[in-house]
This record gives C-alpha cells, sequence and structure tokens, in this order.
C-alpha cells in the first residue's frame, strides 16, 4: 500500500485558495470633502475599527515616555556625580 502524499494535499489546498474571491474591504472610503476645522478633520481620519484595533497603543507610548525620562534623568545625574 502507498502512502498519501501530504504535497498533493498541500498543492490542492493552494489550488482552492487561489481560486477564492477577493475579501471585501472591511469599509469603503469616502471621497475626502474639504474640512471646516482641523478638529473636524482629524476626527474624520480616525475609523471606529482603527480605534478598536489600537486602543492599547497611547497607554503603552505614555508609559515607554515615562520611562525613558526617567532613565534620561538618572544618566545625567549619574554623569554629574561620577564626572
Amino acid at each position: 500500500m502507498g502512502r498519501k502524499s501530504r504535497r498533493k494535499a498541500k498543492l490542492r489546498a493552494a489550488d482552492r485558495l487561489a481560486q477564492r474571491v477577493p475579501a471585501q474591504p472591511v469599509y469603503q472610503a469616502k471621497p475626502m470633502a474639504k474640512p471646516k476645522a482641523i478638529a473636524a478633520s482629524v476626527q474624520q481620519a480616525v475609523l471606529p475599527a482603527q480605534v478598536n484595533r489600537y486602543q492599547y497603543v497611547i497607554p503603552e507610548l505614555r508609559q515607554i515616555g515615562i520611562i525613558a525620562g526617567a532613565l534620561f534623568v538618572i544618566l545625567i545625574v549619574l554623569a554629574l556625580i561620577l564626572h
């Protein structure tokens, strides 16, 4: 008895993926309108999907900034003490 070829199964799976219809975009881009104010244009640029997707970024950037600032202060204090 011969063994089944895994390579043929992979090729069949790749053929099925190639035949799929591309997925529809999650959102439709709207034509750009002239913004009335800067805040309004910024508000239009942020999509609800992006807000949910990157909600953790701002707190992490704040933590990184605090840690980096503390390290710079420590380095400056050490440089003054050791010099």
